[in-house]
């Protein structure tokens, strides 16, 4: 290193010399000797050049072309590695740079402009730096109208250092949207591209950017009419691409209607193009990932694409990247293609997922593409945290499908790498995969017995303790699902695995949804009547605190019914019956409810009641004569009268238990 710098000396010591002249070539100098040369960059950085640059470049005596080449070597310096940009923020050049847009001359402006783009799209400058200063970016707003370089290098800034809600609204509120529209239709192909990319991280996911987006016209023509003429097969890919993720946001943000025809036969035929195999590997990723964002929540896309350019079977060349005989003939290419192919993989599951969401015969064609459910099963394992993510997100979609539950995912075994997924796995993917789980415990799914014997019960029970609300939501729902029809000791188990304390604090969640699936829960578990007796009989007292502490409490009209539901469960037990009628305090919220406004709490207790005075049942002569003492009848009487079918039904139904 010695040798090298020795030799790389001199350009520094010329920057310290007396006379300014010398100074200006030795900068000069210094930029031919650095562009190109990542050694001679590091050289320099090591020799401390840069804090003389700053310095020079800060200086009010320098010449404004002493400054301006200062600017221009430090952005040189920018380009190499990403330590170089490291050590060029290590000596604060930002805010020295954006003081020296406060000059007057606009070369001297551009040249910090230019070293200012460079450093804020290297991924290791936090976005931030633009922002600590509220008044640089409507200074910056100010200098988009000084040349074509300032507009080119503005936007490129704002695009890159747009990331989120909260910069989006910065932006937006320095009225990023009307100082930009023109830039659409300038005569640089540069400044054109720049701005429309600032569209498009502008608008992503942002309603308000979207909806203001839609009104706005440029010489007489409204930028959806532009961005539409900019999706055009003449134009360059990069623009296809970047007006389609401009008109996606919008349509996503409800600004333009799915059925509109600039989404229906422009955006998304050229989203599908994207995904051919002529395109490059990075296209084709954005463009599979940008459609499947498009048709993610509407089922008539999701037919539409399925049926645009044999979709379905062109993405499964997103797993053969790349093919032995590849007509990559770029070395340089291939070794990138290769470091990068887990990326098209991850777009295929994603945009599978979308296709899929809704319709069955879009999911039966995913599913009979060669190899499908292996090369799931084998992205479910994969190391790249985004492929695993895509590939849950693509089972969970056809997961949706009774048929494939039955067949495919049978003879695949899916279940077995899919609990392998949901051992310590990070929440993002835990939610999804435990919505599949969700699932494959269903009813009628085969995959459920083998996903009891390895332990899920344990694995859904933790959880449901999860801070993570969605995952607290799946795990008591897959249990509810587990439970349904099933035999004893699965009961007894979840019982055991849940723990009272856990049912009760589940039940005072404050989420419905929560308390909802919960109820679900325990009304699948009690069903049968030896299951209902078997189990009152050992959790009997905590279950009828937890259904009083719900009827006494603020809760919905849904809530309450599905606890009366619990209740006539309850009193359809043979023994279990007891545990209702020697408890008062139960018997009168019956009788509350019967007369309740809501005749779906009505009819919730009207089957509690007709469950307990069912003749053919011992004791059940008891039982009525205690209903009757408690005006229980005379209610009946009434109800027999409603104008409600079902509970003028239900009413006479029971008052015929009396009379029998």
């Amino acid at each position: 290193l010695q040798e090298v710098t020795a030799s790389s000396r001199h350009y520094v010591d010329r920057l310290f010399d007396l006379d300014p002249q010398k100074v200006l070539q030795g900068v000069i100098d210094m930029k031919n000797a650095v562009i190109g040369n990542n050694k001679q960059k590091a050289n320099l950085i090591v020799l401390g050049a840069v804090p003389r640059l700053l310095y020079l470049l800060q200086q009010e005596t320098s010449s404004t072309e002493l400054r301006t080449e200062c600017a221009v070597v430090l952005g040189s310096l920018a380009m190499g590695t990403e330590n170089n940009v490291k050590s060029l923020l290590d000596c604060h050049i930002i805010p020295a740079l954006l003081q020296g847009l406060l000059s007057p001359d606009l070369k001297f402006i551009e040249a910090c402009l230019r070293c200012l783009r460079t450093i804020f799209i290297s991924p290791v400058t936090p976005e931030d730096l633009l922002y600590t200063d509220a008044t640089v970016i409507s200074h910056l707003m100010a200098l988009l109208s000084r040349s074509r370089y300032t507009q080119e290098y503005i936007c490129q800034i704002f695009s890159h250092c747009c990331k989120g809600p909260d910069h989006q609204t910065i932006l937006f509120n320095h009225g990023a949207v009307q100082n930009i529209a023109h830039l659409l239709v300038s005569t640089s192909y540069k400044v054109r591209m720049q701005a429309l990319k600032c569209f498009s991280v502008l608008a992503f996911e942002n309603p308000q950017v979207s909806m203001t987006l839609v009104n706005v016209s440029v010489d007489g023509e409204l930028l959806p009419q532009i961005f539409v003429k900019m999706l055009q097969r003449d134009k360059p890919i990069e623009m296809q691409l970047t007006s389609a993720k401009c008109l996606t946001s919008m349509c996503r943000a409800g600004a333009i209607r799915t059925d509109d025809s600039c989404i229906v036969l422009k955006t998304l035929p050229c989203l599908v193009r994207m995904c051919s195999k002529e395109r490059l590997l990075e296209e084709r990723v954005e463009g599979a990932e940008t459609l499947a964002y498009l048709i993610e929540t509407d089922v008539e896309l999701q037919r539409i694409a399925s049926i645009t350019d044999h979709l379905i079977v062109m993405l499964a060349d997103y797993f053969k990247y790349p093919s032995s005989v590849s007509a990559i003939t770029d070395i340089k290419r291939l070794d990138h293609d290769l470091k990068h192919a887990h990326e098209l993989r991850q777009a295929a599951f994603k945009l599978y997922a979308s296709l899929g969401a809704n319709d069955e015969d879009i999911r039966k064609k995913i599913i009979e593409t060669e190899n499908m459910m292996d090369r799931i099963v084998n992205g479910l394992s994969e190391s790249s945290i985004k492929v695993r993510l895509a590939a849950v997100r693509c089972l969970h979609s056809l997961s949706r499908s009774v048929q494939q539950l039955r067949t495919s995912f049978q003879d695949h075994a899916v279940w077995k790498p899919l609990m392998k997924v949901l051992q310590n796995a990070p929440n993002e993917i835990l939610v999804v995969a435990s919505s599949t789980l969700c699932n494959l415990l269903l009813e009628f799914s085969p995959s459920k017995e083998p996903i009891l014997e390895s332990g899920a019960i344990e694995l859904l029970c933790s959880l449901t303790q999860s801070e993570n609300l969605a995952l607290r939501v799946n795990g008591i729902w897959a249990l509810m699902n587990m439970a349904f029809q099933a035999e004893q000791k699965i009961k007894s188990d979840i019982l055991r695995g849940l723990s009272t304390e856990q049912l009760f604090q589940l039940l005072s969640d404050s989420d419905v949804n929560v308390l909802m699936k919960t109820l679900g829960l325990l009304r699948n578990l009690l069903s049968t009547r030896p299951h209902i007796d078997h189990i009152m009989s050992t959790h009997g007292k905590q279950i009828m605190q937890a259904v009083t502490l719900i009827l006494e409490g603020e809760h919905n009209v849904e809530v309450k019914e599905q606890t009366l539901c619990i209740l006539a469960n309850i009193a359809d037990g043979t023994t279990a019956k007891e545990l209702i009628m020697t408890n008062d305090d139960i018997l009168q919220k019956i009788k509350y409810y019967m007369s309740h406004s809501n005749a779906k709490l009505q009819l919730a207790a009207m089957f509690c009641i007709s469950n307990l005075i069912w003749n053919e049942e011992e004791g059940s002569q008891e039982r009525q004569d205690k209903l009757r003492d408690m005006g229980i009848v005379d209610i009946l009487h009434k109800l027999s009268q409603s104008s409600d079918p079902n509970l003028c039904d239900k009413a006479k139904t029971a008052l015929q238990q009396y009379l029998a």
